[in-house]
């Protein structure tokens, strides 16, 4: 369960279905994984859309952080507004044993606990657990979230049930399934998710997962 004084969760305590793509992106990827825009490029986007909070969740990957970073803060110099930014990172492992994607979100960058998934590619043994996941990112300052629970060979009903036994924060409950050119909730399915994280008590996120060239959609 998140630590509620982390300060990503007063962000995610105001998450709704009205908040992405426009207002909130938790979940995109750039050049440095497997996405279609470079990190300036993304930011650029992101700073047009006017996002308010922005992680760029690269799969094994923080590279495009701090060169965000460093424009965000250059931009914010010259007096225009940039969206807050937040460290990011896609991790896989195994959860129940179904493969699954852990989106690490607000961690101290650079922390050693998260090295080993910060090297391109997918841990092997014991780290590739989903329990070893949620302790990384914790040991590390971050929040652990549950990335798209209904895209997975299990149901989402079973795997955010086991999420939440083994202490993950929260879930991704705002996706686009249908992968529309312009991101847009799934309805039924997307709510489901959202009750059910709610009556576990657990945060709730929303993002485009971007991979191609416009922000806006995947």
């Amino acid at each position: 369960m998140a630590d509620r004084s982390h300060p990503l969760c007063a962000v995610l305590n105001q998450v709704t279905v009205e908040s992405c793509p426009g207002g909130l992106n938790f979940h995109c990827h750039t050049q440095c994984s497997d996405g279609s825009l470079e990190p300036l490029a993304l930011a650029q986007q992101a700073q047009q859309l006017g996002l308010e909070h922005l992680a760029v969740t690269d799969h094994h990957s923080t590279a495009a952080y701090l060169r965000i970073q460093d424009y965000f803060s250059a931009q914010g110099e010259q007096g225009s507004a940039v969206p807050t930014l937040w460290t990011g990172m896609e991790i896989s492992c195994l959860l129940k044993g179904c493969l699954v994607h852990v989106l690490a979100l607000g961690f101290d960058h650079g922390h050693r606990a998260l090295h080993l998934y910060n090297q391109g590619d997918a841990a092997v043994g014991e780290p590739l657990r989903a329990d070893a996941v949620v302790r990384a990112i914790h040991a590390a300052g971050g929040l652990a979230v549950l990335a798209h629970p209904a895209r997975y060979r299990l149901g989402h009903e079973v795997l955010i049930e086991e999420a939440a036994a083994i202490g993950i924060d929260g879930g991704e409950a705002w996706y686009d399934y249908d992968m529309q050119p312009v991101w847009s909730p799934t309805p039924v399915v997307c709510d489901s998710i959202d009750l059910q994280l709610k009556n576990l008590g657990l945060l709730r996120t929303c993002g485009t997962d971007t991979h191609g060239l416009d922000l806006k959609g995947r």
